[in-house]
């Protein structure tokens, strides 16, 4: 029953979260990752970016929090996981400081002994912009109770 539900589960939407230059510094830090592109606007200025702009890593990371919004609500479900991605592409760069928000929507569900795995097709809009940041068929499993 529940892999029917999930199976006609509408599209949904996160809300709006913000890639901050705060946020954006802690994934650097984190990762260790600090190019300039993210990190000195006076140089990304000088670059086809115009400015500073957030680590697709970043970008990517984010669908586990923006994950946790559109999967409330739906009963039977003990726990998941992140299982996987089939696809990935980084479409738009995400300027420091814009908002983006994660919109899911069900390709697939297959079923095992106690768990399914869910193909969610992803997309990460930028606000107010025509292309998205990411796109991505992401798996997840989720263990039923």
């Amino acid at each position: 029953m529940l892999a029917d539900d999930l199976r006609d589960l509408a599209p949904r939407e996160s809300a709006w979260v913000s890639l901050d230059a705060a946020r954006v510094k802690a994934f650097s830090d984190a990762t260790e990752d600090w190019q300039f592109i993210h990190l000195d606007a006076e140089r990304a200025s000088r670059t086809a970016f115009g400015g500073t702009v957030a680590h697709g890593f970043l970008t990517l990371s984010m669908l586990s929090m923006m994950s946790y919004q559109v999967m409330e609500g739906i009963p039977g479900i003990l726990s998941s996981v992140n299982y996987g991605f089939d696809r990935i592409r980084f479409v738009s760069p995400v300027r420091v400081g814009l908002r983006v928000r994660g919109r899911f929507a069900v390709a697939s569900v297959d079923e095992g002994d106690g768990w399914l795995d869910v193909h969610w097709d992803v997309e990460v809009e930028i606000e107010g912009a025509a292309r998205p940041a990411l796109v991505a068929n992401w798996i997840t499993r989720m263990y039923l109770r």
